[in-house]
C-alpha cells in the first residue's frame, strides 16, 4: 500500500474527532437528531481548521443507513460508497479551477435528479469565494429555492468576498484557530499510536508553529518526525523548523538590556552562519520580547501556559529588568527592522544596526535619543565627573566640572540655569523641525518619512517612473528644516541632482510623498559635500550647540 501523509491518514471521520470547533458539532448533531436539515450552510474559518472534514461527515450522517447515534457508521453501504467516491451522491467541487458560470449551470441541471441511494444529494463547494459574479448570479436561484432532496455545503476562508445575497440563505457557522493545548493533546495521539517519543515542549513549539491550523501542525508534526528518526525533542523540532531557542534569544535580550553590543552582533553572527534565517530570527525575537512584555504586566496567556513552565520564571525574571517604556521601544524597533528586512539584500546588517541603536539608545537620531543625552548630561554635571566630546575635527570641550563652584546653593543656582539653557535648546530645535508646511499644519514626521521611502520609490517605479526611482536611489535622507524634505547626494552626483532638481519633476515626487506618508513636504536637493563644508545648514556641529548651552566657565577648548 502507498504512503499516506499523516493529516489524510488522521482526517475525522466522526464528529467527536473534529478538534477545538464543539459549538459547530453540537449544533449539526442537534439538526441530524431532529431532523431539521437545513438546505444551504456556509462553513467560514482559516485553513486546516476542519470545514471540509465536518462537511464530508455531515454528508454521510445526513444519508447513513446505520447511523451510531447522530454519527455516520462508515461501514454502511452508502458511506463506504461516500468515503471511496464510488456514488453520485455527495459532490465536491473546487470553486478555484471550476469558478465560470457554466459550472454552475450544470449543477443547476443536475440538482433535479434525486440521489441514487442515499436520502440527500449534497453538493460540497470549497473556496467558493473564488466563484465569478455570474457563476454567485447563475448559483442565486438554487440556493434559495432548491429541490428538498439537495443540501449545498459552501466552504471558505474569505467570507467578506461573498455577496450578501448568497450569506443571507446560508445557515453560517464560522470554525474557530484551533487552541494550542487541543492541538498538542490531538498529536500527542498520534505520536502514542504511532509509538513515537516526545517531549511535550517539542509538540507545543509544533502547536505554536501551525498557528490554530490542525492539519499544519499535523503536517510539521511529520515532517519533524523525519528528521527525528523515532523521538521528538525540543532541540531536534527547533533545528527542524529553522527556530532560535529561548536560551538565545534570552542572551540576546540580555545583551540589549547590558548595552553590550559587541557580544550581541557575535550572537548574530554566530546563528547566521549556523544557517538560521535572518527574518525568522527578527520574528522569534519579537515574539521572546513579547513574552517579556507581558510578564511584566502580570498576563499570562492561558493557551501558551505550559510550553512556558521550564523557562517562565527565568523570563519573568528577566522582565524584572525592563521597564514598560523600553520592552515597547524594543518591539517598535523590531517591527521596522522586520519590514525593512523583507525588502534588504542584506537582512543581517538591518537587523545588527537595529541590535545597535537598542544597545546604544543615546545615539539615536530621535526624542528619545536627545532626551537619553541630556539625562547622562545632567548626570554628569550633578556628579562633578570631567566630561570630554570629540567631534569630527578632534577638538575636544574639556573640563565640565563643578569643581569652581563655591558652595551648594551656586552650584544648585547654575544646574537649575543650565537646565533651562538645554530646554530652551530642544524647544528650538524641536520647533524648527515640526515646523508646518504652507499647506498643513500638521509637523513633517521625518521618522515616519524615512521608514516610508521604500514605498515612495515603489510607487514611483510601479508608475513607470523608473528613472526618477534611479536617480533618487543614489541620495539620502539627510533631515527635515522646516517643511522641507532634505535629500543628500554624494560627490559624483551632481547630474543626479540636477534631473531631479525641476520643477515638474519635484512636484511628482512631493505628490507621491503625500499619497505614502499623508505629509505635505517641500524637497531640498543638496549636496552632502556643501553641508558638510558649511553651505547648508542641515547638519549643526554638536560642539557648537554645546557651546551655546554651557556657560562659558564651564567648559575649555583644547585643539589637538
Amino acid at each position: 500500500m502507498t504512503y499516506q501523509a499523516l493529516y489524510r491518514k488522521w482526517r475525522p471521520k466522526v464528529f467527536k474527532d473534529v478538534v477545538g470547533q464543539d459549538h459547530i458539532i453540537i449544533t449539526l448533531k442537534n439538526q441530524i437528531k431532529s431532523e431539521n436539515i437545513s438546505h444551504a450552510y456556509l462553513f467560514s474559518g482559516t485553513r486546516g481548521t476542519g470545514k471540509t472534514s465536518t462537511a464530508k461527515i455531515f454528508a454521510r450522517a445526513v444519508n447513513c443507513l446505520e447511523p451510531d447515534g447522530n454519527d455516520p457508521c462508515n461501514k454502511c453501504e452508502v458511506c463506504r460508497g461516500i468515503i471511496t467516491e464510488n456514488i453520485m451522491d455527495v459532490i465536491e467541487i473546487d470553486a478555484a479551477s471550476n469558478n465560470g458560470v457554466d459550472h454552475i449551470r450544470e449543477i443547476k441541471e443536475n440538482v433535479k435528479y434525486p440521489p441514487s441511494k442515499g436520502k440527500y444529494k449534497v453538493y460540497i463547494i470549497d473556496e467558493v469565494h473564488m466563484l465569478s459574479s455570474g457563476a454567485f448570479n447563475a448559483l442565486l436561484k438554487t440556493l434559495e429555492e432548491p429541490p428538498s432532496h439537495i443540501i449545498f455545503i459552501l466552504a471558505t476562508t474569505e467570507p467578506h468576498k461573498l455577496p450578501a445575497t448568497i450569506l443571507s440563505r446560508c445557515q453560517r457557522f464560522d470554525f474557530k484557530p484551533v487552541k494550542n493545548k487541543d492541538i498538542v493533546s490531538r498529536l500527542s495521539e498520534i505520536c502514542n499510536s504511532m509509538e513515537i517519543g516526545y517531549e511535550e515542549k517539542a509538540l507545543w513549539v509544533i502547536a505554536s508553529n501551525g498557528k490554530g491550523a490542525l492539519r499544519d501542525s499535523v503536517s510539521i508534526l511529520e515532517q519533524c518526525i523525519s528528521f527525528s528518526g523515532g523521538e521528538l525533542t525540543y532541540e531536534e523540532v527547533i533545528n527542524t523548523l529553522g527556530m532560535t531557542n529561548e536560551e538565545v534569544l534570552m542572551n540576546l535580550v540580555d545583551c540589549i538590556q547590558r548595552q553590550d553590543a559587541s557580544q550581541g552582533l557575535k550572537l548574530i553572527q554566530s546563528l547566521v552562519m549556523e544557517g538560521k534565517d535572518v527574518q525568522l530570527l527578527i520574528k522569534d525575537l519579537i515574539a521572546y520580547i513579547r513574552q517579556l512584555m507581558l510578564f511584566k504586566l502580570n498576563v499570562v496567556e492561558e493557551d501558551k501556559v505550559e510550553a512556558l513552565k521550564q523557562v517562565q520564571d527565568l523570563i519573568k525574571k528577566q522582565s524584572e529588568t525592563f521597564n514598560e517604556k523600553d520592552i515597547v521601544h524594543c518591539i517598535y524597533h523590531l517591527s521596522e527592522a522586520e519590514a525593512k528586512a523583507k525588502y534588504a539584500s542584506q537582512p543581517q546588517i538591518i537587523l545588527e544596526v537595529a541590535l545597535v541603536c537598542l544597545c546604544n539608545p543615546e545615539t539615536e537620531q530621535t526624542v528619545e535619543g536627545l532626551l537619553q543625552r541630556i539625562n547622562e548630561l545632567e548626570k554628569m554635571m550633578a556628579s562633578g565627573h570631567t566630561m570630554s566630546i570629540n567631534n569630527k575635527k578632534s577638538t575636544h570641550v574639556s573640563g565640565v566640572t563643578t569643581n569652581n563652584i563655591q558652595s551648594s546653593n551656586t552650584n544648585k543656582v547654575i544646574q537649575k540655569q543650565e537646565h533651562k539653557e538645554v530646554q530652551k535648546e530642544v524647544n528650538i530645535e524641536n520647533e524648527a523641525s515640526n515646523k508646518p508646511t504652507s499647506t498643513s499644519t500638521i509637523p513633517l514626521d521625518f521618522k515616519k518619512l524615512k521608514s516610508k521611502w521604500v514605498e515612495v520609490l515603489e510607487m514611483i517605479r510601479q508608475n513607470k517612473k523608473a528613472q526618477i526611482k534611479a536617480f533618487l536611489m543614489e541620495g539620502e535622507l539627510i533631515g527635515v528644516k522646516g517643511n522641507s524634505l532634505v535629500v543628500g547626494f554624494k560627490d559624483g552626483f551632481g547630474f543626479h541632482r540636477e534631473a531631479l532638481d525641476k520643477d515638474k519633476t519635484k512636484d511628482y515626487i512631493i505628490d507621491v510623498i503625500y499619497k505614502v506618508t499623508g505629509q505635505h513636504v517641500q524637497l531640498s536637493l543638496v549636496m552632502e559635500s556643501d553641508v558638510q563644508h558649511g553651505k547648508s545648514s542641515e547638519i549643526a556641529d554638536p560642539v557648537d550647540k554645546l557651546k551655546n548651552i554651557l556657560p562659558n566657565e564651564m567648559y575649555e577648548i583644547i585643539e589637538d
